[in-house]
């Protein structure tokens, strides 16, 4: 499901492209601070939090202004209470203020992500059930809301379309039917998972008999779960999804089921509240 070490090449891509559309040919503000003004500046988490973007962060500073120094006092996927101080800059004041809304905006949108991920994963500490991300992402923040996810405790579906097989129902229409779908693709793609996404206990039967690695079962009522998660024992794993609520989490995880996808890790993005304040 992947670890969470950022990979420094698809962190440099989205700080290059954020730093585009923010400073474009130059912070015309920043003009007014004197080019030789050093300053420091403290990065305070104003809300009960899980950290993660650090390394977006850090980056974009180093983009700016490798001469620019920070240190961190919480990792990536560490809680932290409101009012904590979780970075300190010391540099160039031009660079801290340049770097200041494109940085912030990648630590509180993945804060924000691993935030709500780590409240999914604490509701099921009772379960062998694991949280799941969707592809309901922004828009080119995927990598990045994935990995925010690891830090929050979940764990991730596909990163896209070219890693993985999810046979949904438009596709089974297409084919012709699970079975033939599923014979498609287990030629075509030998070495990929196949899921199937299934909404009735007859289509699980089809997917079971045609081989597929995994089962999505979309909207199942908790009794149909239960039902679907004993038929299917030891053969394939099952996944939940479906308008999951952090409320019924503990009562779904208890029906024995493998994963529990959740859209809204990453679709309902609620961004976690970061001030930068020079002080010197």
């Amino acid at each position: 499901m992947g670890s969470t070490v950022a990979d420094p090449a698809r962190v440099a891509d989205d700080v290059e492209r954020a730093l585009a559309e923010d400073v474009g040919s130059g912070d015309v503000t920043a003009s007014l601070i004197d080019e030789q003004r050093q300053a420091k500046a403290e990065v305070v988490c104003r809300e009960d939090a899980v950290i993660a973007g650090r390394p977006w962060f850090t980056h974009t500073y180093a983009r700016l202004d490798p001469e620019l120094d920070i240190q961190w006092h919480a990792d990536d996927g560490d809680r932290v209470t409101a009012n904590s101080i979780v970075c300190v800059l010391s540099g160039a004041a031009r660079s801290i203020v340049t770097g200041e809304r494109t940085a912030l905006n990648f630590l509180q949108t993945l804060s924000g992500t691993a935030t709500t991920t780590r409240a999914y994963a604490d509701a099921l500490t009772e379960s062998q059930t694991r949280i799941l991300d969707t592809r309901k992402t922004v828009p080119g923040l995927r990598y990045a809301q994935k990995y925010a996810v690891r830090c929050g405790g979940g764990a991730n579906h596909r990163m896209g379309l070219y890693d993985a097989v999810l046979v949904k129902e438009n596709h089974i229409a297409a084919a012709g039917g699970i079975g033939p779908a599923v014979r498609r693709l287990r030629k075509a793609q030998p070495t990929l998972q196949i899921e199937v996404e299934v909404e009735t206990l007859n289509e699980l039967e089809q997917a079971l008999a045609a081989g597929a690695d995994m089962v999505l079962l979309d909207n199942f009522s908790p009794a149909q779960t239960s039902t679907a998660v004993e038929l299917v024992a030891g053969r394939m794993k099952t996944e939940i999804s479906g308008n999951v609520e952090l409320k019924s989490l503990a009562m779904l995880g208890a029906l024995g089921a493998d994963f529990i996808s959740v859209g809204a890790l990453t679709k309902h993005v609620r961004a976690v509240d970061f001030s930068m304040l020079i002080r010197t």
